[in-house]
């Protein structure tokens, strides 16, 4: 089908409903200790709460999404939802911007000025791009899959689609972090033709062939056994029971908001001050992507398709694009320069000064630099 035009509008029923359960939540008594030490700060999200509930205008931050062209096309049994912004340049090129989790869209909502239009962001006018940016199926106001399958490398596939068949661009860029990292790899993988390049500010690779012993490997293996046991129940709840904490956070947005947020704070360059990175508002609206639609359930569940125990053979395949690799201090997921060397065509590879898993948010001046550089060498 060829994609329609869609506004995104919240019904008052729900933001209403939303008032209603703000005011009756009950929360949970924080534990000994320091405040976010066992999960979630029990303060900062009443604080979080109250300001959901009497000062955040969803009204306001609904209008400013809606002012991008955005569009719905069913791709693969699926409506993707995405933003498509034309470039203002000479030869603007396509570029696919993928987000990941607990993320959405909006994580690029502030770059799509200074991507499309770079003269009038301090920038040249030949580094424009025609920018992409669909949300993951089951995420934000897209639909939701209704059948199993619908892993990383299937979500490439529809992408691809969407940007070949549907939109009319045979050669194309991207770029993603998290899932959109591992999402735009399988573009690498099985769509290369298609790919100008694969731009990634979270890369993983295995160990080459001959050093899986070594003792950088063995020391790699250490610190990811080490990130699994504090950091990484969020991935082994989702990846195997997704829906049983998916019930409580449908219903509740207290809830909903600690098991973000935390992320956010956790996973980000903020020295344990989450709104260093990210404002109140700027966390709600992410939020109100999972609340407003009901998908917090659909979200999680990509973790279970590429977790739940299948086989995901090309998780360490080849990629057959030009890639560069930006590396922030504090990504959650890393792989040594030498490693991805080994697996990929890398073309560039930046150490950024600071940073941490959400570079578009934290860092977007140094993500949109390296992004321009990238790209204008394969223009």
């Amino acid at each position: 089908m060829s994609p329609r035009p869609y506004r995104i509008h919240v019904p008052d029923a729900v933001l209403t409903d939303l008032h209603r359960r703000l005011d009756a939540t009950r929360f949970a008594e924080p534990l000994p200790g320091a405040p976010w030490q066992h999960g979630a700060s029990v303060a900062y999200v009443r604080e979080l709460c109250d300001y959901w509930r009497h000062r955040y205008d969803w009204r306001q931050h609904e209008a400013s999404l809606n002012q991008h062209p955005q569009f719905l096309c069913e791709v693969d049994g699926v409506d993707l939802h995405f933003w498509h912004v034309r470039g203002k340049g000479p030869s603007p090129m396509p570029l696919l911007l993928i987000h990941g989790w607990p993320g959405s869209i909006y994580e690029f909502h502030h770059l799509i000025g200074p991507l499309t239009d770079p003269a009038a962001h301090g920038g040249r006018a030949e580094d424009s791009f025609d920018v992409v940016i669909p949300a993951l199926p089951g995420y934000g106001f897209g639909g939701k899959p209704r059948e199993e399958g619908w892993d990383a490398v299937r979500i490439a596939a529809a992408f691809d689609q969407l940007m070949v068949k549907h939109l009319g661009y045979p050669r194309y860029g991207a770029q993603g972090g998290d899932w959109g990292s591992l999402v735009g790899m399988m573009l690498g993988v099985d769509h290369a033709e298609h790919l100008v390049g694969l731009h990634l500010n979270m890369a993983d690779a295995a160990p080459p062939k001959g050093h899986e012993q070594s003792e950088e490997a063995q020391a790699i293996a250490r610190e990811k056994a080490t990130f699994q046991y504090f950091e990484g129940a969020y991935g082994h709840q989702q990846g195997t029971k997704p829906l049983s904490l998916a019930l409580a956070q449908a219903d509740s947005p207290a809830g909903l908001a600690g098991w973000i947020v935390e992320k956010f704070r956790a996973w980000s360059d903020c020295d344990g001050d989450v709104e260093r990175c990210f404002s109140k508002d700027w966390l709600l609206t992410n939020l109100m992507f999972y609340w407003a639609p009901n998908s917090i359930a659909s979200a999680a569940n990509l973790y279970y398709e590429v977790m739940g125990g299948k086989p995901q053979p090309k998780i360490f395949a080849p990629l057959r694009a030009p890639t560069a690799v930006a590396a922030f201090p504090k990504e959650i997921i890393k792989a040594p320069r030498s490693w991805l060397e080994a697996r990929m065509d890398l073309r560039r590879y930046t150490e950024m000064p600071r940073g941490g898993h959400f570079a578009a948010v934290e860092q977007p001046a140094l993500l949109l630099e390296d992004v321009r550089a990238f790209f204008r060498e394969l223009r």
